[in-house]
């Protein structure tokens, strides 16, 4: 009955306010005789009986300004312009798993349209800071490094920074086919079009779509869409949380969602700030994160990758998502190249909430494995060339010694996952041992490593 007032007013309101066309500029169209809010939906008319969909974003020199969701073809001087609604909805209900949705909430499966009840807000409001609960339980995701070292709880924040190539999208299938979370909301932003069926079949699979919702919006789709299609993806994911489900959100990448909505604030005359990014970007980004998290009635966990330009961790969109984020996990284009799968850097990475929901025992078998890696990639340069004397640091004898068995811990294929308490329990048997090296007496560490003994053979990868 709610759902159908707010439509009813909105179909109201559009008839009574229409504005004309004054002019194109890009993307953009100057809309004479028309206040409508900023975030109103719109439709404009052009030539051959269509209609081209938009959004209001400012207002310049007495006109609205509205950013076109496609070309400016067939668009002309005094065409009208109408309202379509205020601000946009999407419908929603359970029927939503295992389909493939666009950023406007549309079914681009090729399957039958099912019928949906709900309708939520796509801008909704994250919840207030004091409704929020603390983070106690962690979240399997399948993923050994992250499990083990990088240990994630329900309704944490992370971003995985990396730059092109690395490994993204097949670590988030991982998530998808892994995690025990109830629902997976998966958003493909700016992504290539070829790669989308390729993640669905290959990265997430027929039981990973299963318990999965995915919002594609496409590099060739406008910048409109793609911003449109992160807070699709989130008020999807609001949708199943206060439905009290444990929710998994992959928004794949915030740098395309920045770079989007850096298009429409030149567009509508921002003034750019840091590498052309506009003041509207840094005031974004907090608002989409932040809806994200737990709430009393069930939680998100979200995963938002970031495309590192240059590989240089400290361009803007990364230095403000780690701000924003609770962690973040850093992939190693180094160990890409040695084949070391995921490539995730434990020591470049962090999880800030892992001392809250890990036991003692986790945490010190933990501190042990990054200190041994800390202690070879220290000494890599000396130990790759043979000039490491063993017997000098004991914390390196141990950290060359145990150094497959950290890879294997470590390194994991796409079709393999251990349950978290197995992997936690691999972690605290490895770290034990290791422990109990460096208690040993000095000469006791100092074992042949190879058939040759010394440093020369060690392996560097």
């Amino acid at each position: 009955m709610e759902a159908t007032l707010y439509e009813n007013l909105n179909s109201t309101m559009t008839a009574s306010l229409i504005g004309t066309v004054a002019e194109t500029v890009g993307m953009t169209v100057a809309v004479a005789d028309f206040p409508a809010p900023v975030g109103a939906v719109v439709r404009v008319d052009r030539d051959g009986d269509t209609e081209c969909g938009g959004e209001v974003v400012g207002f310049r020199d007495g006109q609205t300004i509205v950013y076109l969701q496609s070309a400016t073809t067939g668009i002309r001087r005094g065409q009208r312009v109408h309202m379509v609604r205020t601000s946009r909805t999407l419908k929603v209900g359970e029927s939503l798993l295992g389909r493939v949705l666009d950023a406007h909430g549309n079914f681009i499966d090729g399957r039958p349209q099912p019928r949906l009840a709900g309708r939520a807000r796509i801008d909704r409001l994250p919840p207030a800071a004091t409704d929020r609960p603390r983070i106690r339980e962690p979240l399997a995701t399948g993923v050994h490094a992250v499990d083990a070292l990088l240990t994630c709880g329900r309704g944490q924040r992370l971003g995985i920074f990396s730059g092109s190539g690395v490994g993204k999208s097949v670590l988030l299938g991982m998530m998808c086919r892994y995690t025990n979370a109830d629902v997976i909301v998966t958003g493909l932003v700016g992504e290539r079009g070829r790669e989308v069926n390729e993640f669905i079949e290959r990265d997430l699979g027929p039981e990973g779509l299963a318990r999965s919702v995915v919002v594609v919006a496409t590099s060739n789709e406008s910048a409109l869409t793609r911003v449109q299609a992160a807070s699709t993806a989130t008020a999807v994911a609001e949708y199943f949380r206060d439905q009290g489900k444990q929710v998994l959100l992959l928004i794949d990448s915030v740098t395309r969602f920045a770079m989007a909505q850096r298009e429409i604030g030149l567009a509508a005359g921002e003034p750019p700030a840091t590498r052309g990014y506009p003041p509207s970007m840094f005031a974004l980004l907090p608002r989409l994160v932040e809806r994200a998290g737990q709430s009393v009635k069930g939680s998100i966990t979200a995963f938002y990758t970031v495309l590192v330009e240059g590989d240089d961790e400290n361009e803007p969109v990364a230095d403000t998502m780690r701000g924003l984020l609770d962690g973040h996990v850093w992939l190693s284009r180094k160990l890409a190249g040695r084949g070391h799968y995921p490539a995730i850097d434990i020591l470049a990475s962090v999880s800030r909430v892992m001392k809250d929901i890990t036991t003692p025992q986790h945490r010190a078998a933990a501190l042990t494995v990054r200190q041994l890696l800390s202690a070879y990639s220290e000494h890599e340069d000396l130990l790759s060339i043979g000039a490491y004397r063993r017997g000098t640091n004991r914390t390196v004898d141990v950290a060359v010694e145990s150094r497959e068995a950290v890879d294997t811990l470590l390194r994991q294929s796409i079709d393999s996952a251990l349950p978290y308490d197995k992997t936690i329990e691999q972690l605290i048997a490895l770290a034990t041992q290791c422990q109990a090296k460096l208690a040993a007496p000095a000469a006791a560490t100092l074992a042949p490593l190879n058939a040759n003994g010394g440093g020369a053979g060690l392996r560097t990868n």
